[in-house]
């Protein structure tokens, strides 16, 4: 009889997830950047791309210390966000109102990975793994600073550029 699953076990499959999230949204950020009419938000997906690499690094240094093969698990959640995400640029595609929509999508990104790493993070501390809490507190503050940015965006120019059109 199989032994019943743990925390460990539920921080291995939620690594397993977000590795499989930080991969597609490596393959998004380019799409996002290239079709970003704002300098400001071209840049932000720019320099988000640079971050999420050392991401992924900082995730397979985590699989690492747990003593666990670097894997991925289908994120159904990331790729309904992309998805939507690919909508938004092929209908409002050379309209006022893309740059409003990608950042929008590009938030609910980092919502995303919010939420997990920040879940991570509470239990890697649970499970008295203070290097993996702190690898992966690292990234969740990364996470927090980029959607904050994004934001910033939105408020002082995206969505003012999309309502005034």
């Amino acid at each position: 009889m199989a032994e019943p699953k743990n925390l460990n076990d539920l921080l291995y499959e939620t690594l397993k997830d977000i590795y499989f999230a930080e991969k597609q949204i490596l393959s998004a950020l380019p799409k996002m950047a290239e079709a970003a009419q704002s300098p400001d938000l071209k840049e932000a997906f720019e320099t988000h791309e640079g971050q999420t690499e050392t991401h992924v690094a900082r995730l397979e240094e985590v699989f690492e210390l747990i003593g666990k093969p670097v894997q991925q698990k289908t994120c159904n959640a990331i790729l309904g966000i992309i998805e939507e995400g690919k909508e938004v640029m092929a209908d409002f595609e050379g309209t006022d109102a893309l740059d409003a929509g990608l950042l929008a999508g590009a938030q609910a990104v980092e919502h995303y990975e919010i939420s997990r790493y920040g879940t991570m993070v509470t239990w890697a501390k649970r499970l008295g793994m203070d290097e993996v809490a702190d690898l992966l507190a690292q990234t969740l503050d990364e996470e927090e600073i980029t959607d904050q940015l994004l934001s910033e965006i939105a408020e002082t120019t995206v969505n003012a550029e999309a309502a005034a059109a």
